[in-house]
C-alpha cells in the first residue's frame, strides 16, 4: 500500500491554511510533510527514489532545517 496519501492530505491542509491566512499553521504543516518524506525514504532503506513529492516528482526528500521561524 502506498503512503503517498498522507503527503496529499498534508498538502491540502497546508493550502487551506495559506488560503485562510494561517501562516504559522501552513509552515508547520509543510515541516510535517518534509519530516514524513524523510522518514518514508528512511524506511525504504534510504532509497529516496522510491519517495514521491506532492507533485509526483521523484527525488531526494528535502532536509528539515532547524531554527525556522514559525512566529
Amino acid at each position: 500500500m502506498s503512503n503517498d496519501w498522507i503527503i496529499d492530505v498534508l498538502t491540502d491542509l497546508r493550502a487551506f491554511a495559506e488560503r485562510n491566512g494561517l501562516e504559522a499553521s501552513a509552515d508547520v504543516l509543510d515541516d510535517a510533510r518534509l519530516v514524513i518524506l524523510a522518514e518514508l525514504a528512511s524506511q525504504a532503506g534510504g532509497k529516496a527514489e522510491n519517495t514521491l513529492g506532492h507533485e509526483g516528482q521523484i527525488g531526494n526528500p528535502p532536509v528539515v532545517l532547524a531554527g525556522r521561524n514559525h512566529a
